[in-house]
C-alpha cells in the first residue's frame, strides 16, 4: 500500500502522501531517540530519578551518580535493598521474608553554599546504612532504605514527597515513614507540613530549631532551647566575668540561626548584656548575597570590651573562619580565657584540626559545646552503653569498606542519623508483633504494619512515672516520647552533655563537663 502511496510525483502528492510521509517521519525520528537511550543507558539518574538543575531528585532504591565522596555507600545501599527485595521474592534459602521502606529525605550534592556539606553527608548516610544493616539481622519484617534526593539547597522536596505518598499506599512493601530532613529552613519546615498532611511518620534527626514543628514530625535531637539549658547549667558553675557578646548570622532564609539567636537572648541576654553587645555576619549556608563570614566587626568589639563569654549564634561551617580572625588579634589582653559558647548535634571535625587548636591557643580561647553527644563516649575512656557498643562494631566495619574522612563520628551525625531509622524500626516491629502474635493464631500470611500503625505506635507514651517502658535503646542514649502532641514531638530525657575543646586539663582530648537531659516539661526526674 505504502509503494502505491508514494509511485507519483512529490509534486502529485496529495494530503494522504503527505501525511504518511510525516508519520513515518515521526515514527523514525522516536525510534532513533529510543536507540540513543538505550545506547546511553538511564543516564546518571537512573529509571526512578530525574536531572533537575544538575541534582538527581526522587525516590529510588538503587544506586545512582552523586558526590563522588559517597558513592561508595550509596552503591552499599542499593546492594543492602536488592538482597531485602530478593529474600521477599525469591530467596535462595529460608522462607520468605516479608519488607517495608524507610525513606532517607535529604541532600546527596553539595557546593559552598548548600545544606550540608559532603562530609555532612557521608556521615549521616553511613549512620543510617549501619542502622538498615543492624535491623536486617533479626526477625520480622525486613527494611529498605529508600533514597529521596531532594536537591543541595532542600527545594525540589515537592516531587519527592509526592512519590513518598504512592510509596505509603503500596500494602505489599509499604513507605512506613521518612527520615533525614537535615536542616532547619523555610523549605524543610514545608516539607515537613506536606508530609504531615499525608499522615507519614517523620523523624528528623539533627534538627534543633525549636519553631521546626508537624503533628507528625517527631526528633531524636534536643532543640536549641534545652541546648542552652544544658548551657546555662554550665554557666551557672562557671559565671565568669558576665562580659558576654553575642555572635549572630543575619541571614533571613536560615530558621536555625533565627531561633538559636532568639534562644540566646532569652536565656542569657539581660545577665551577659547581649542586647547591647552584638554583633552579625553573613553565613555560607544559603543563598543570601553579599560576602560572608566577615567578622572583623564583632573581633574588634570582643577585643575593646575584653568580653570572656561569646555566645555564636551560627553554623559549625562558619565557626573555624570567626577563630581564625579571632586568633589575628591574640589575646587581646584579656587576663582570662575567651569561651566560644556553641550548640549542635555533636563537635564538628573542623573545630578539633590541629591547626584550629593551635588558632584557639593564639585567641586564647575554648569552644564550649551543648550537643548530643560525647566523643568521650567512643574514645575507650569508658566501656559504651550495650546499644552504643552494637552500633560502634557496625559503623567499624563501614569504616573499613568506605572513606568515611577524620573523626567520622565526632560531628553526632552517624550517631543521630542511627538513632532515627532504628526508632522508626522499632516502631515497625513492635506493631508487627502485636497484629502478629496479639493473642490470636497468626495468620498464613503475616499482616504488614502500614504508615498509619507506626504512627499509632510512635504516639504511645515511652515514659510512664518513673518506668522507661518502651524509650528508644540508641546510640546517642535511651530516650523516649511523651504520647500525641506533647512536647511538640521532642525526645525527652535525652542526654545533652556540654563539652569542652581544648578541654581546661589541657590534655588535648574533649571531655563532658556536664550532663542535662531534655526533662519532662517541669519534671526534672528521668528513669534511672
Amino acid at each position: 500500500m505504502l509503494l502505491r502511496l508514494f509511485r507519483r510525483h512529490p509534486r502529485e502528492w496529495g494530503p494522504v502522501e503527505w501525511l504518511a510521509v510525516l508519520g513515518l517521519s515521526a515514527l523514525a525520528a522516536a525510534a532513533i531517540v529510543l536507540l540513543v537511550s538505550m545506547a546511553r543507558g538511564p543516564g546518571k539518574c537512573g529509571d526512578d530519578l530525574r536531572d533537575i538543575d544538575g541534582d538527581c531528585v526522587g525516590v529510588t532504591a538503587n544506586a545512582f551518580d552523586a558526590d563522588p565522596g559517597i558513592q561508595s555507600l550509596i552503591e552499599a545501599v542499593a546492594d543492602e535493598n536488592a538482597r531485602v527485595r530478593q529474600n521477599a521474592d525469591s530467596p535462595s534459602s529460608g522462607p520468605k521474608i516479608p519488607y517495608v521502606r524507610i525513606a532517607l529525605m535529604m541532600p546527596f550534592t553539595a557546593d559552598e553554599h548548600s545544606a550540608m556539606t559532603t562530609d555532612m553527608i557521608r556521615r549521616g548516610l553511613a549512620g543510617a546504612l549501619a542502622a538498615q544493616q543492624q535491623a536486617n539481622r533479626f526477625g520480622g519484617p525486613h527494611y529498605q532504605l529508600l533514597l529521596a534526593p531532594d536537591g543541595r539547597n532542600l527545594d525540589q522536596w515537592e516531587p519527592v514527597v509526592a512519590r513518598l505518598a504512592e510509596l505509603a499506599k503500596d500494602t505489599r512493601a509499604p513507605l512506613v515513614g521518612v527520615t533525614g530532613i537535615p536542616s532547619s529552613t523555610p523549605e524543610t519546615r514545608r516539607a515537613i507540613a506536606a508530609l504531615s498532611g499525608h499522615k507519614i511518620p517523620t523523624v528528623g534527626p539533627v534538627i534543633t530549631a525549636a519553631t521546626m514543628n508537624a503533628p507528625y514530625f517527631f526528633k531524636t535531637s534536643a532543640n536549641n532551647d534545652q541546648f542552652a539549658r544544658a548551657l546555662a547549667g554550665y554557666l551557672a558553675e562557671r559565671p565568669g566575668k558576665h562580659r558576654g557578646f553575642l555572635v549572630w548570622d543575619n541571614r533571613g532564609e536560615d530558621v536555625y540561626s533565627k531561633n538559636l539567636r532568639s534562644v540566646f537572648d532569652t536565656h542569657f541576654g539581660d545577665a551577659y548584656g547581649l542586647t547591647r553587645h552584638n554583633s552579625n555576619f553573613i553565613g555560607t549556608s544559603g543563598t543570601d548575597m553579599g560576602i560572608p563570614q566577615r567578622f572583623t566587626d564583632a573581633v574588634q568589639k570582643i577585643c575593646n570590651e575584653k568580653s570572656d563569654t561569646v555566645f555564636f549564634a551560627g553554623r559549625d561551617q562558619d565557626l573555624p573562619a570567626f577563630v581564625e580572625r579571632l586568633a589575628q588579634e591574640g589575646d587581646c589582653g584579656r587576663t582570662t580565657k575567651l569561651r566560644i559558647l556553641k550548640v549542635g548535634i555533636g563537635m564538628e571535625p573542623t573545630l578539633t584540626t590541629d591547626a584550629l587548636t593551635q588558632r584557639l591557643d593564639d585567641a586564647r580561647a575554648t569552644i564550649v559545646d551543648a550537643s548530643c553527644v560525647d566523643p568521650a563516649w567512643w574514645s575507650g575512656k569508658n566501656k559504651p552503653e550495650k546499644a552504643l557498643g552494637s552500633f560502634l562494631d557496625q559503623f567499624d566495619q563501614l569504616e573499613k569498606r568506605h572513606k568515611l574522612g577524620p573523626k567520622p563520628l565526632d560531628d553526632g551525625y552517624a550517631v543521630m542519623y542511627h538513632d532515627a531509622f532504628t526508632l522508626l524500626a522499632n516502631a515497625v516491629d513492635r506493631t508487627y508483633t502485636e497484629i502478629n502474635e496479639g493473642g490470636g493464631q497468626a495468620p498464613k500470611a503475616p499482616r504488614i504494619p502500614m504508615k498509619d500503625d507506626v504512627y499509632n505506635t510512635l504516639i504511645f507514651p515511652s515514659i510512664s512515672g518513673d518506668i522507661c517502658d518502651s524509650c528508644l535503646i540508641g546510640a546517642g542514649g535511651t530516650y523516649g516520647f511523651e504520647g500525641p502532641g506533647k512536647n511538640d514531638q521532642w525526645a525527652v530525657c535525652k542526654p545533652v552533655p556540654v563539652v569542652e575543646y581544648p578541654p581546661a586539663t589541657g590534655s588535648g582530648k574533649q571531655r563532658a563537663t556536664s550532663l542535662y537531659r531534655t526533662y519532662r516539661g517541669t519534671s526534672k526526674t528521668c528513669p534511672s
